[in-house]
């Protein structure tokens, strides 16, 4: 069984304990195992048969248990006992945006609806509209969403961002626009988004309808009112345009930014406190209470501010209950980058060049750390010419006034856990950023001995992008990466979050594991252009929803103090 199918029964068991009523902290447990699980480069049906499920990130004792019975027997008793008084019809109706599984009771409840059959049939026959909390608007976004087909590809975050972003400056300047934002998986800076949702307060609805459906991005509006407008840009991605008074755009910024499961877990916690919250407002009492900011939303239901990025019902609520919330690393904290490449080796920018644009960007220092010979894609560097570029990077600090070109380079880890440049030549070295290029196809156990091998060689600062993962394209490598964060710990070896938006590699999960257990986390943008210095912003994205704060990131200190962390 592949991971992918495991993690899909335990999202199951998820859905099915939050349709039972069970209590948060389970359903939490199983989500962050399910999670765990599908982003794990090894295969889980393998630890598992070997007694190691648990060591995965949230996977204790009870939960390995469970995926032996899965592995043995194809379910998972829990849910068998869980389907016998829940459709598992129920399940697949919560996957609907809008349909929590609180809803979704109801509608079994109220009006029999067990499978999407059901609900199609109900919203077809007008009887939605009759269940307590819905109404005819709701009724139309059912049927919609049932219309709309199966799962849709996903953008990565990349791409969504910067189409984003243009539309929401093409309509900032509208003379009717009071405030508008860009909300949904990209607000939560996720790894890849379905669509696109621009939250807006506005004086003149309809003329800002107007304007967004004249926008160059913007290829069809589908649909259009007082309230909004949806529309699909040229590359097919969806986009909600949703407009509201200004007294109430907190509302609907916090609605439309929190995940699915963000927000029914706020409603419960909500309906708790005697108080009901919607995109509308917060309700007690029939009272009413709009709120023009975020701030105030979570204000109102007594808790922190929870920052977009970790608005994903992972514990967020319960620690901004508690005043435990962490406070994130920003991008003003990041001092140096130490993972760049220039022509060199596969670079498209000179060494002065990609240290002038890191300079502008705010840095105190850069990294260059281009290719060794085996990494495979040529346009490599020899230990000669390496020796050459660090004689040229100590005369090129010595025009340098409070900035500083570090002499790296990115070694390629050998099958063996050796590395291609010798000890003497890497010791001559400001910086030693060691990867996997080559042989992917290790099994799990000659993969993880080769990463910690790697991590114990005294010369090493650092494992670039772990996993080796490109998002959408191609899957972890099988590696232990609990051995590979154990041995980091023991060795002050730093692992890299990879913020090219293709990789971020690590991923927030087991960025999040890593930070926990003591070891010190890199952002690094690995630049190949001057221009792609900028792509820390993704890796910092990665690091947020990771819960990582600036002490957490070793890359937020300056270079004195950086290099007094290293082990040699």
């Amino acid at each position: 069984m592949k991971n992918s199918d495991i993690a899909d029964h335990f999202e199951e068991l998820a859905a099915l304990y939050e349709l039972d009523g069970a209590v948060s902290y389970r359903v939490i447990a199983y989500r962050t195992a399910a999670k765990a699980i599908r982003e794990s480069g090894a295969s889980v049906a393998e630890m598992s048969r070997q007694g190691r499920a648990a060591e995965l990130p949230g996977v204790g004792k009870t939960i390995a248990e469970k995926v032996a019975a899965l592995l043995d027997t194809g379910t998972i008793p829990a849910a068998e006992k869980l389907k016998a008084k829940i459709p598992v019809g129920l399940v697949e109706i919560t996957k609907i945006p809008g349909l929590g599984p609180k809803r979704v009771r109801l509608l079994h409840t109220e009006i029999g609806v067990t499978s999407l059959d059901d609900l199609k049939q109900a919203a077809e026959d007008g009887r939605l509209k009759d269940v307590a909390g819905f109404g005819a608007k709701a009724e139309e976004n059912v049927r919609a969403a049932l219309a709309d087909g199966g799962p849709k590809p996903r953008t990565l975050l990349s791409t969504a961002l910067a189409l984003g972003e243009e539309l929401v400056e093409g309509l900032r300047g509208h003379p009717a626009v009071l405030r508008i934002e860009l909300a949904g998986s990209a607000r939560r800076r996720a790894e890849t988004c379905k669509d696109l949702d621009i939250v807006a307060a506005a004086s003149d609805p309809a003329a800002l309808v107007e304007a967004f459906g004249e926008l160059s991005a913007i290829d069809e509006v589908t649909s259009s009112g007082q309230a909004g407008a949806k529309a699909l840009t040229h590359q097919g991605v969806p986009v909600d345009l949703r407009i509201v008074p200004e007294a109430s755009f907190g509302n609907l910024l916090q609605h439309f930014t929190g995940s699915g499961r963000h927000n029914e877990a706020l409603r419960t916690a909500a309906v708790k406190r005697g108080l009901h919250v919607s995109e509308y407002g917060v309700t007690e009492d029939s009272v009413t209470t709009t709120c023009a900011t975020e701030q105030e939303v979570y204000e109102r239901l007594g808790l922190d501010y929870v920052e977009p990025e970790l608005r994903e019902d992972r514990g967020e609520l319960e620690a901004a209950a508690k005043g435990q919330l962490p406070d994130l690393v920003r991008l003003e904290d990041i001092r140096g980058d130490l993972h760049s490449h220039t022509v060199a080796s596969d670079g498209r920018n000179t060494l002065a060049e990609m240290a002038g644009a890191a300079r502008d960007r705010g840095l105190d220092y850069l990294a260059v750390t281009d290719h060794s010979a085996t990494h495979g894609f040529g346009n490599h560097v020899t230990p000669d010419e390496l020796r050459r570029q660090i004689e040229r990077i100590a005369k090129f600090n010595e025009t340098l006034d409070g900035f500083r070109v570090l002499a790296g380079t990115e070694t390629n880890v050998l099958p063996d856990g050796t590395v291609d440049y010798e000890d003497d030549l890497l010791a001559e070295l400001d910086w030693v950023v060691a990867s996997v290029h080559t042989s992917f196809r290790l099994s799990e156990k000659e993969m993880t001995e080769r990463m910690v091998t790697a991590i114990e060689h005294p010369l090493i600062d650092v494992i670039a992008h772990p996993t080796g993962r490109l998002i959408g394209k191609r899957e972890p490598y099988a590696v232990d990466l609990d051995q590979v964060i154990e041995a980091a710990a023991r060795t002050s070896t730093c692992l890299e979050i990879n913020a090219n938006p293709n990789r971020r590699d690590l991923s927030e999960v087991y960025a999040r594991e890593a930070a926990r257990a003591g070891v010190k986390i890199l952002i690094d943008s690995d630049a190949h252009g001057a221009e792609t210095l900028a792509n820390m912003r993704y890796g910092l994205a990665t690091a947020r929803r990771a819960w990582l704060t600036a002490d957490d990131v070793a890359n937020t200190r300056s270079w004195e103090d950086l290099r007094a962390l290293r082990p040699r």
